[in-house]
């Protein structure tokens, strides 16, 4: 019997080392779902389907296990709602550098153009959130243009998307496919006379800092002996906190809204800020201090701030280079003033969340976090939903070098941490994942708790259940605005997955935090601990400015007049010992 489209495909993404393909099955996908049915599943060297809730978390199951593993991760979606339930997933997946495929299944060949039922054009919806995307019209072009999606998904760390019409995946074949060989990715090399023009300045700065990013991964022992011969604190975005806090005696910490510590004054106070493989987006949180940067991508060169001197290079590469040129500096009175400043930071600001928090009901959030750090396996896979979970995982968990955080930093979608943790969970069997969920984003892709029972995953679900939206609470309050609209009605989660069969607590008290957490991680099925936190604690920022404080003032004033001075004075009590004293 002759091989169909849909079956050499499915070959393709097994030559090319894909395990598992996410998604729903429907009519359109139907013949990529039976070539999968074909191969026998994993346990048998071919690929499993992994039936999800919603398309869009088997786009983000894809991101997380791409981002996890570095290679190749699939996901697909049915003619018109389907494939378009995938677009928030790829955005995620594009925007962090994930090598994703992603199977846009489409409507009868003949129909395309006609408005006919889901019509939609997903070789146009997908551009803007990948770095290929290709409708196959027939036959002989399918072998080709798939062998491109996947070359183009892995070699620009990006999504592909292939649009395929459900009639198509059923003809013959009638071309041979490319073979799929692997290659080694090259170092990019700094040009020789940037890495001079960046030792001569920094040899002549007497204070310089350095702001890491995701770019520093592979490079830990490079950094951290460049900081300590030049006496450079070592600052980081959220992304490389997992590549650069650990074993950093020179590490001060994260700047940004979501930040602690003294990144923020290390990096203003200096005469030479080094941007390290990071495109921090956040440009008023970066100083008009002297800056150099480098980065593998030349775009990316002084697009976020002033840049003084641009090295386009792999940081590896880069600081190898540079180290015979740079002499070790003798004064270290600014790297030992900043070293100081963080650990009183750390223990009298980020640390007063968590003193004699014990006694504290509600349980505030951040107790809730730090006790998850100490309980959580030394290789533990964190993933966080973004808003304020994002702030206690950045806080609070310490990557140690082994573990790893997801979230969606660049996209900043809700219910990111669910879908995340399946994909983490399906690629890592063995390991812990733990899905930092908070509820406003648990109950956006709630749906995706019966796919963990469905595959009966040892995934732990930790709900931070403020029953609010509580960083929009504070983005509001930021902007001088009353909160409204961020309340949801109060919510048993545990409930919820206990009906679906799961391992379940539900925690008000704060003593009982660490007991759950230790019952949940023995549990050899699906968990979920909930614990029921205060809304009103919020995260305040290392640094707060004028214009903040302005904000926060003006909008108590409103909540004042308009709840009642009573909710005022609770969100004070929530929050009075946290505010950073320099």
């Amino acid at each position: 019997m002759a091989e169909l489209v849909a079956e050499q495909l499915v070959r393709q993404l097994q030559e090319a080392g894909v395990k598992r393909i996410y998604g729903i099955v429907g009519d359109s996908l139907n013949p990529i779902v039976d070539a999968v049915r074909q191969t026998g599943g994993s346990r048998k060297g071919g690929i499993d389907w992994v039936h999800v809730r919603h398309e869009e978390a088997a786009a983000f199951a894809a991101a997380s296990e791409a981002q996890l593993t570095g290679e190749l991760a699939v996901c697909a979606g049915s003619c018109g709602p389907g494939n378009l339930h995938l677009i928030n997933g790829l955005y995620d997946a594009n925007r962090t550098g994930a090598p994703v495929l992603a199977i846009a299944s489409h409507i009868p060949s003949a129909q395309i153009g006609t408005g006919f039922f889901q019509e939609t054009h997903p070789d146009r919806l997908f551009n803007e959130c990948s770095v290929y995307s290709e409708m196959v019209s027939t036959a002989q072009q399918s072998p080709r243009v798939v062998n491109s999606a996947i070359r183009h998904a892995v070699a620009l760390q990006g999504v592909s998307v292939v649009t395929l019409p459900g009639d198509v995946a059923d003809l013959e074949v009638a071309a041979r496919a490319p073979s799929c060989t692997p290659f080694q990715r090259a170092d990019v090399v700094p040009a020789r006379e940037s890495v001079q023009q960046l030792a001569d300045a920094v040899n002549k700065a007497e204070k310089v800092a350095i702001f890491a990013g995701v770019g520093v991964e592979g490079a830990h022992d490079e950094v951290v002996a460049l900081a300590g011969k030049i006496a450079a604190p070592v600052g980081h975005s959220l992304r490389g906190k997992d590549f650069i806090q650990h074993d950093n005696p020179y590490d001060i910490g994260m700047t940004g809204l979501l930040g602690y510590g003294a990144a923020a004054e290390g990096i203003e106070d200096a005469d030479l800020l080094i941007l390290l493989g990071t495109d921090f987006p956040y440009d008023q949180f970066l100083p008009d201090t002297p800056t150099a940067q480098i980065d593998r991508a030349p775009e990316h060169l002084g697009r976020r701030t002033d840049v003084g001197i641009a090295v386009h290079g792999d940081v590896l590469a880069t600081l190898n280079a540079l180290d015979p040129l740079v002499k070790p500096k003798k004064n270290r009175k600014f790297l030992d003033r900043m070293l100081k400043k963080h650990d009183r930071l750390m223990n009298k600001a980020v640390g007063a969340y968590t003193r004699r928090a014990d006694k504290l009901v509600p349980i505030h959030p951040e107790y809730a976090a730090s006790l998850l750090d100490e309980v959580a396996a030394n290789d533990a896979i964190f993933t966080a939903d973004t808003g304020m979970c994002n702030v206690w995982t950045a806080r609070y968990i310490n990557p140690l070098g082994t573990r790893r955080i997801i979230a969606s930093y660049l996209h900043g979608s809700m219910a990111n941490a669910l879908p995340h943790a399946i994909g983490a969970q399906m690629a890592y069997p063995d390991r812990q994942v733990v899905s930092v969920s908070g509820d406003g984003g648990l109950s956006m892709l709630m749906g995706e708790l019966l796919t963990v029972k469905t595959y009966d995953l040892p995934l732990n679900v930790v709900v931070f259940n403020n029953s609010s939206l509580g960083m929009v609470k504070l983005e509001m309050l930021v902007d001088g605005l009353p909160d409204h609209g961020v309340d949801v009605p109060e919510t048993s989660y545990a409930d919820i997955a206990k009906a679906m069969g799961f391992h379940v607590q539900r925690v008000t008290d704060p003593k009982k935090i660490e007991s759950a957490y230790r019952e949940a991680f023995k549990h050899k099925g699906p968990s979920l601990v909930e614990v029921v936190t205060d809304p009103n604690a919020l995260s305040i920022p290392p640094k707060i400015t004028g214009e903040q404080v302005f904000g926060f003032a003006t909008a108590i004033s409103k909540v004042v007049l308009n709840k009642g001075a009573g909710e005022a004075v609770s969100m004070a009590r929530s929050n009075w010992r946290n505010v950073p004293r320099g």
